[in-house]
């Protein structure tokens, strides 16, 4: 009882910390499944989501999968958990081109100081015109970082974010897009 008491507990303080869950914008690799190998690369498109798109070669069936995944952090941003749901189409030795519905659970790390990121994931899958209606899929994922995310600059002065050459510009569009006061006009200064 304590032990699911925690897990919830974790899973609720996951989903309320407010934090960009991946630390990559580009990722590509090799997938190892239970059954098929493949390769796998990711995109992020905000802050949360990306788009994976997975080739699969197997023993007697080859695939392609586009998948949509919201990633959540887990223990903190080099840890998180996805889920998402997709669709698949691929071509079986004896039936032909089929297609489907897939969704997908998983976790990620991104190794820290290197650029690879390893990830583990459940993926059931509906088919349409396959031998097997339903499919249930674990696998393995290490992926090499391709482009990082871009590192946002800490401020040393805690007033701004010390770019002198940005705040001079922001003055001097601020300055001309202000209008002469009553002084102004009474010391003589024009525009």
């Amino acid at each position: 009882m304590k032990i699911k008491a925690l897990l919830f507990v974790l899973i609720l303080s996951a989903l309320s910390i407010q934090a960009h869950a991946q630390k990559y914008r580009t990722a590509a690799g090799a997938r190892f499944e239970s059954n098929k190998v493949g390769i796998s690369v990711q995109q992020k498109v905000h802050d949360r989501g990306t788009i994976e798109g997975i080739a699969s070669l197997g023993e007697r069936e080859y695939s392609g999968t586009a998948l949509y995944e919201w990633h959540f952090p887990l223990l903190g941003e080099r840890f998180n958990y996805y889920l998402g749901a997709g669709a698949h189409v691929g071509n079986l030795k004896d039936h032909g081109v089929f297609t489907g519905a897939d969704a997908i659970l998983g976790i990620e790390y991104k190794v820290n100081g290197l650029p690879f990121l390893l990830s583990a994931d459940i993926k059931p899958a509906f088919h349409i015109n396959h031998e097997d209606w339903v499919g249930l899929s674990s696998g393995v994922s290490v992926r090499y970082v391709i482009v990082k995310e871009k590192k946002k600059k800490n401020p040393i002065w805690p007033f701004g974010n010390g770019d002198k050459k940005e705040d001079k510009k922001k003055r001097r569009d601020k300055d001309e897009d202000k209008k002469p006061s009553i002084f102004d006009i009474l010391k003589g200064e024009n525009r």
